[in-house]
């Protein structure tokens, strides 16, 4: 079985940081795609950032220049650095991944999610 933990979300005031990380463990023979999703109430589940196993990412408009995604193979984790927060960064955030177990199959999992508060 495979589990996405994600720890680090919180509450900061507009402007500052936050760093999230997302550590998948279990039966893992590899991992291709990591991604960061958010949703904020009342609003659909929209992507943030992904993450090739190669290192190639792609960021949301919203987010460009603010946040910085990363990830750590050796320890199966993705990292979402995020500065300069804004109110409207206030969200869910969720951790996805496509992970295999054996050379034969793919699936994708989610996180559980962990809450970033934005506020004065």
């Amino acid at each position: 079985q495979v589990q996405l933990v994600e720890s680090g979300g919180g509450l900061v005031q507009p402007g500052g940081s936050l760093k999230l990380s997302c550590a998948a463990s279990g039966s893992i023979f590899s991992i291709s795609i990591m991604n960061w999703y958010r949703q904020a109430p009342g609003k659909p589940r929209e992507l943030v950032a992904r993450i090739t196993n190669g290192g190639s990412t792609d960021y949301a408009d919203s987010v460009k220049g603010r946040f910085t995604i990363s990830r750590d193979n050796a320890k199966n984790t993705v990292y979402l650095q995020m500065n300069s927060l804004k109110p409207e960064d206030t969200a869910v955030y969720y951790c996805n991944a496509d992970i295999r177990s054996s050379p034969y199959n793919s699936k994708n999992y989610w996180g559980q999610g962990t809450q970033v508060t934005v506020s004065s």
